[in-house]
């Protein structure tokens, strides 16, 4: 069998493309050569599976009042288990714990990721093998989303507070006993829209640095 990779996350791991022009069909969705759960497989061959569970407007563990099934914590298990056995879950969340209806701190959303790995680290889809999971810090989000359209739903305090969570995962993941990436680090181009969404460079940039340190964690 394939070695099983699920990456799950919100609308950065479904693809959400807030600038047509980049998106070579121009559509709201990058494609299948775009996005970078689809360039990973790529790089990775066909000794592994890439499987994609981005749902735009996810959470770690917050019940949205506005839209429904967004809450990862409620989903997780049923995702698992649909997929086992499960080689490595590569999580990518927390711009939209940010959103200032959650009244959320970022320390509050390092918890509430920690315990969204706990609930997926006590799920039996390993194997037999010990779970194995990498916490991926999103990109902060850029100062500009303040002066865009979505600046009245996300609210002033996103900016600062996503700059605060990769400090926290990397804490949380260090407690915990998983592996810990800061896409920040990356340097990942977000669009000049809504500065909070990867371009197509910036998707193909989270790929490669992805296809260089799954090899490692996934034995």
């Amino acid at each position: 069998m394939k070695k099983h990779i699920i990456c799950f996350g919100d609308s950065n791991t479904h693809g959400y493309c807030a600038d047509p022009a980049d998106c070579a069909d121009g559509g709201i969705r990058f494609n299948e050569s775009e996005r970078w759960t689809r360039l990973l497989q790529e790089h990775l061959g066909d000794e592994y599976l890439v499987i994609e569970e981005g749902l735009s407007g996810r959470t770690t563990c917050f019940d949205d009042p506005i839209h429904e099934g967004l809450n990862a914590l409620d989903y997780i298990y049923p995702c698992l288990k649909s997929h086992e056995t499960v080689d490595l879950l590569v999580i990518m969340l927390g711009t939209n714990d940010t959103k200032d209806r959650f009244y959320a701190s970022a320390a509050c959303i390092g918890i509430g990721m920690a315990r969204l790995v706990k609930k997926a680290m006590a799920t039996e889809c390993w194997g037999g093998k010990a779970p194995n999971i990498l916490v991926i810090a999103p990109p902060h989000i850029g100062e500009g989303m303040l002066r865009s359209d979505v600046a009245a739903t996300m609210g002033t305090g996103c900016v600062e507070k996503s700059r605060l969570l990769a400090r926290y995962y990397r804490e949380q993941c260090a407690l915990i006993g998983c592996h810990f990436l800061d896409a920040e680090a990356l340097g990942c181009e977000f669009n000049q829209i809504d500065f909070m969404h990867l371009t197509r460079a910036g998707h193909a940039t989270l790929a490669a640095a992805l296809a260089q340190a799954i090899p490692q964690l996934v034995r």
